[in-house]
Protein backbone atom coordinates (compact mmCIF):
# COMPACT_ATOMS: atom_id res chain seq x y z
CA UNK A 1 0.00 0.00 0.00
CA UNK A 2 1.52 3.39 -0.79
CA UNK A 3 1.94 6.15 1.47
CA UNK A 4 -0.84 9.22 1.69
CA UNK A 5 0.97 12.40 0.00
CA UNK A 6 -0.37 15.59 0.10
CA UNK A 7 -0.20 18.72 -1.86
CA UNK A 8 -1.78 22.48 -1.93
CA UNK A 9 -4.40 23.43 -4.54
CA UNK A 10 -4.09 27.05 -6.02
CA UNK A 11 -6.87 27.66 -3.41
CA UNK A 12 -5.14 27.12 -0.10
CA UNK A 13 -6.82 24.04 0.29
CA UNK A 14 -4.41 21.03 1.59
CA UNK A 15 -5.43 17.53 -0.18
CA UNK A 16 -4.60 14.05 0.71
CA UNK A 17 -3.76 11.81 -2.36
CA UNK A 18 -2.28 8.48 -3.52
CA UNK A 19 -0.46 8.17 -6.85
CA UNK A 20 0.71 4.77 -8.58
CA UNK A 21 2.02 3.57 -11.61
CA UNK A 22 3.58 4.86 -15.01
CA UNK A 23 1.48 3.77 -17.90
CA UNK A 24 -0.71 5.92 -19.88
CA UNK A 25 -3.89 6.91 -19.48
CA UNK A 26 -3.66 7.65 -16.10
CA UNK A 27 -7.19 5.92 -13.95
CA UNK A 28 -7.89 8.87 -11.89
CA UNK A 29 -10.78 7.68 -8.97
CA UNK A 30 -13.69 10.50 -7.98
CA UNK A 31 -15.44 9.54 -4.68
CA UNK A 32 -18.61 9.60 -3.44
CA UNK A 33 -20.05 12.77 -1.20
CA UNK A 34 -18.84 11.86 2.19
CA UNK A 35 -16.84 9.05 0.80
CA UNK A 36 -12.94 8.83 0.80
CA UNK A 37 -10.17 7.36 -1.09
CA UNK A 38 -10.43 4.50 1.73
CA UNK A 39 -13.05 3.03 0.17
CA UNK A 40 -13.45 -0.34 -1.22
CA UNK A 41 -14.13 0.71 -5.29
CA UNK A 42 -11.14 3.02 -5.03
CA UNK A 43 -8.34 1.04 -3.48
CA UNK A 44 -9.54 -2.15 -5.51
CA UNK A 45 -9.12 -0.45 -8.31
CA UNK A 46 -5.71 1.08 -7.20
CA UNK A 47 -4.54 -3.02 -6.58
CA UNK A 48 -6.12 -3.80 -10.27
CA UNK A 49 -4.23 -0.97 -12.10
CA UNK A 50 -0.87 -1.96 -10.11
CA UNK A 51 -1.17 -5.17 -11.06
CA UNK A 52 -1.01 -3.87 -14.74
CA UNK A 53 1.53 -0.83 -13.70
CA UNK A 54 -1.03 1.35 -14.84
CA UNK A 55 -0.70 4.86 -13.89
CA UNK A 56 -3.78 5.60 -10.53
CA UNK A 57 -4.78 8.29 -9.04
CA UNK A 58 -6.28 8.73 -6.09
CA UNK A 59 -7.39 11.66 -3.73
CA UNK A 60 -9.88 12.85 -0.96
CA UNK A 61 -11.58 16.15 -2.04
CA UNK A 62 -11.61 19.10 0.86
CA UNK A 63 -13.14 18.37 4.18
CA UNK A 64 -13.04 14.42 2.96
CA UNK A 65 -10.83 11.38 4.49
CA UNK A 66 -7.18 12.48 5.23
CA UNK A 67 -7.42 16.43 3.66
CA UNK A 68 -8.12 19.13 5.38
CA UNK A 69 -11.30 21.26 5.85
CA UNK A 70 -14.45 20.86 7.09
CA UNK A 71 -17.21 18.97 4.70
CA UNK A 72 -19.79 21.33 6.02
CA UNK A 73 -17.75 24.44 4.30
CA UNK A 74 -17.74 22.42 1.04
CA UNK A 75 -19.40 22.62 -1.95
CA UNK A 76 -19.89 21.21 -5.44
CA UNK A 77 -17.38 23.79 -6.89
CA UNK A 78 -14.76 23.43 -4.22
CA UNK A 79 -14.87 19.98 -5.07
CA UNK A 80 -14.14 20.47 -8.54
CA UNK A 81 -12.02 22.91 -8.08
CA UNK A 82 -9.85 20.34 -5.65
CA UNK A 83 -10.42 17.53 -8.48
CA UNK A 84 -9.05 20.37 -11.16
CA UNK A 85 -5.97 20.84 -8.94
CA UNK A 86 -5.39 17.10 -8.20
CA UNK A 87 -5.49 16.55 -12.10
CA UNK A 88 -3.36 19.40 -13.06
CA UNK A 89 -0.61 18.67 -10.27
CA UNK A 90 -0.20 15.08 -10.11
CA UNK A 91 -1.00 14.06 -13.73
CA UNK A 92 0.43 13.98 -17.25
CA UNK A 93 -1.05 13.17 -20.86
CA UNK A 94 -4.78 11.36 -21.19
CA UNK A 95 -6.99 10.71 -18.35
CA UNK A 96 -9.83 7.56 -17.98
CA UNK A 97 -12.08 9.13 -15.46
CA UNK A 98 -13.78 6.63 -12.79
CA UNK A 99 -16.61 8.56 -10.95
CA UNK A 100 -18.68 7.43 -8.11
CA UNK A 101 -22.20 8.52 -7.01
CA UNK A 102 -21.61 12.44 -6.55
CA UNK A 103 -18.33 11.65 -7.98
CA UNK A 104 -20.43 10.94 -11.18
CA UNK A 105 -21.22 14.35 -11.17
CA UNK A 106 -17.46 15.42 -10.41
CA UNK A 107 -16.68 13.40 -13.68
CA UNK A 108 -18.92 15.23 -15.99
CA UNK A 109 -17.32 18.28 -14.72
CA UNK A 110 -14.14 17.20 -14.84
CA UNK A 111 -15.08 15.89 -19.00
CA UNK A 112 -16.97 19.60 -19.49
CA UNK A 113 -13.67 21.50 -18.24
CA UNK A 114 -10.97 19.58 -20.10
CA UNK A 115 -12.52 17.00 -22.47
CA UNK A 116 -8.83 16.88 -24.98
CA UNK A 117 -7.11 14.71 -22.17
CA UNK A 118 -10.36 12.15 -21.03
CA UNK A 119 -9.59 8.79 -23.12
CA UNK A 120 -12.54 7.73 -21.26
CA UNK A 121 -15.12 7.56 -18.96
CA UNK A 122 -16.79 4.69 -16.60
CA UNK A 123 -19.68 6.21 -13.48
CA UNK A 124 -20.84 4.10 -11.27
CA UNK A 125 -24.32 5.05 -9.60
CA UNK A 126 -23.32 9.01 -11.26
CA UNK A 127 -25.40 11.56 -9.51
CA UNK A 128 -25.18 14.86 -11.76
CA UNK A 129 -27.44 17.72 -10.28
CA UNK A 130 -28.27 15.50 -6.97
CA UNK A 131 -28.56 18.99 -5.04
CA UNK A 132 -30.80 20.16 -7.34
CA UNK A 133 -33.52 17.56 -8.16
CA UNK A 134 -33.15 15.32 -5.38
CA UNK A 135 -31.95 17.37 -2.02
CA UNK A 136 -33.94 20.96 -3.26
CA UNK A 137 -37.09 18.96 -4.96
CA UNK A 138 -37.19 16.84 -2.15
CA UNK A 139 -37.33 19.50 0.40
CA UNK A 140 -40.42 20.57 2.56
CA UNK A 141 -41.48 23.70 3.03
CA UNK A 142 -39.98 23.65 6.38
CA UNK A 143 -37.05 22.18 5.34
CA UNK A 144 -36.67 25.08 2.71
CA UNK A 145 -37.12 27.68 5.56
CA UNK A 146 -34.66 25.92 7.66
CA UNK A 147 -32.20 26.47 5.08
CA UNK A 148 -32.91 30.37 4.25
CA UNK A 149 -32.89 30.82 8.12
CA UNK A 150 -29.94 28.72 9.58
CA UNK A 151 -28.68 28.53 6.88
CA UNK A 152 -28.16 24.53 7.01
CA UNK A 153 -30.48 21.09 7.40
CA UNK A 154 -30.01 17.37 8.28
CA UNK A 155 -30.32 14.61 5.53
CA UNK A 156 -30.69 10.84 6.82
CA UNK A 157 -28.49 8.35 5.32
CA UNK A 158 -28.83 4.72 4.66
CA UNK A 159 -24.60 4.62 4.86
CA UNK A 160 -23.36 6.30 7.77
CA UNK A 161 -24.15 9.49 9.91
CA UNK A 162 -26.59 12.51 8.84
CA UNK A 163 -25.54 14.49 5.98
CA UNK A 164 -25.44 18.03 6.70
CA UNK A 165 -26.60 19.85 3.39
CA UNK A 166 -26.11 24.02 3.65
CA UNK A 167 -27.32 26.82 1.34
CA UNK A 168 -23.90 27.58 0.23
CA UNK A 169 -23.47 23.53 -1.13
CA UNK A 170 -27.46 23.94 -2.97
CA UNK A 171 -26.82 27.25 -4.43
CA UNK A 172 -23.57 26.44 -5.38
CA UNK A 173 -24.95 23.61 -7.07
CA UNK A 174 -27.33 25.45 -9.45
CA UNK A 175 -23.87 26.56 -11.08
CA UNK A 176 -22.72 23.41 -12.11
CA UNK A 177 -25.86 21.45 -13.11
CA UNK A 178 -24.94 19.31 -15.83
CA UNK A 179 -28.16 18.02 -17.32
CA UNK A 180 -29.88 21.41 -18.82
CA UNK A 181 -27.31 22.21 -21.21
CA UNK A 182 -25.53 20.30 -24.14
CA UNK A 183 -23.00 17.28 -22.50
CA UNK A 184 -20.87 16.27 -25.00
CA UNK A 185 -19.13 13.24 -24.03
CA UNK A 186 -17.03 12.03 -27.31
CA UNK A 187 -15.54 9.55 -25.89
CA UNK A 188 -16.09 5.74 -24.44
CA UNK A 189 -18.72 5.98 -21.81
CA UNK A 190 -20.13 3.31 -19.34
CA UNK A 191 -22.34 4.37 -16.89
CA UNK A 192 -23.11 1.35 -14.19
CA UNK A 193 -26.29 1.55 -12.13
CA UNK A 194 -27.69 -1.11 -9.15
CA UNK A 195 -31.42 -1.56 -9.93
CA UNK A 196 -32.01 -1.48 -6.16
CA UNK A 197 -30.05 1.68 -5.55
CA UNK A 198 -32.12 4.00 -2.95
CA UNK A 199 -29.76 6.54 -3.23
CA UNK A 200 -29.24 7.56 -6.63
CA UNK A 201 -32.38 6.03 -8.52
CA UNK A 202 -32.01 3.99 -11.39
CA UNK A 203 -34.28 6.69 -13.61
CA UNK A 204 -31.35 9.20 -13.25
CA UNK A 205 -29.25 6.75 -15.01
CA UNK A 206 -31.50 6.65 -18.09
CA UNK A 207 -32.01 10.17 -18.06
CA UNK A 208 -28.05 10.84 -18.10
CA UNK A 209 -27.73 8.41 -20.94
CA UNK A 210 -30.76 10.13 -22.63
CA UNK A 211 -29.04 13.61 -22.12
CA UNK A 212 -25.55 13.09 -22.58
CA UNK A 213 -24.31 12.67 -26.40
CA UNK A 214 -20.91 10.81 -27.55
CA UNK A 215 -20.15 8.14 -30.25
CA UNK A 216 -19.97 5.57 -27.60
CA UNK A 217 -22.05 5.50 -24.43
CA UNK A 218 -23.58 2.14 -23.00
CA UNK A 219 -25.83 2.14 -19.74
CA UNK A 220 -25.48 -1.48 -17.86
CA UNK A 221 -28.32 -2.18 -15.63
CA UNK A 222 -26.98 -5.16 -12.90
CA UNK A 223 -30.01 -6.60 -11.04
CA UNK A 224 -30.30 -6.24 -7.47
CA UNK A 225 -27.52 -4.45 -6.70
CA UNK A 226 -27.40 -1.69 -4.44
CA UNK A 227 -25.57 1.96 -4.13
CA UNK A 228 -22.68 0.70 -2.77
CA UNK A 229 -21.88 -1.34 -5.89
CA UNK A 230 -19.00 -3.22 -4.03
CA UNK A 231 -19.19 -6.76 -4.10
CA UNK A 232 -16.98 -8.60 -6.01
CA UNK A 233 -19.17 -9.05 -8.75
CA UNK A 234 -19.46 -5.49 -9.07
CA UNK A 235 -15.94 -4.88 -8.72
CA UNK A 236 -14.61 -7.09 -11.76
CA UNK A 237 -17.55 -5.01 -13.67
CA UNK A 238 -15.62 -2.10 -12.87
CA UNK A 239 -12.67 -3.30 -13.92
CA UNK A 240 -14.05 -4.90 -16.82
CA UNK A 241 -15.41 -1.23 -17.87
CA UNK A 242 -12.27 -0.03 -17.15
CA UNK A 243 -10.06 -1.74 -19.22
CA UNK A 244 -12.83 -1.30 -22.35
CA UNK A 245 -12.40 2.77 -21.96
CA UNK A 246 -8.70 1.88 -21.70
Amino acid sequence: MSVTQFFDTPQGRRIAYHKSGHTRPTVVFLGGLKSDMEGTKAVHLEAWARARGQSFLRFDYSGHGESAGRFEDGCIGDWHEDTLAAVNALTEGPLVVVGSSMGGWQALLLARAMPGRIRGLVTIAAAPDFTEDSYWAGFSEAQKRALEEVGQVELPSDYMEPYVITRRMIEDGRKRLVLRDPLVLDFPVRFLQGTEDTAVSPQTALRLLDHAEGPDMRLLMVKGKDHRFSDEDCLKLIEMHVEAVL
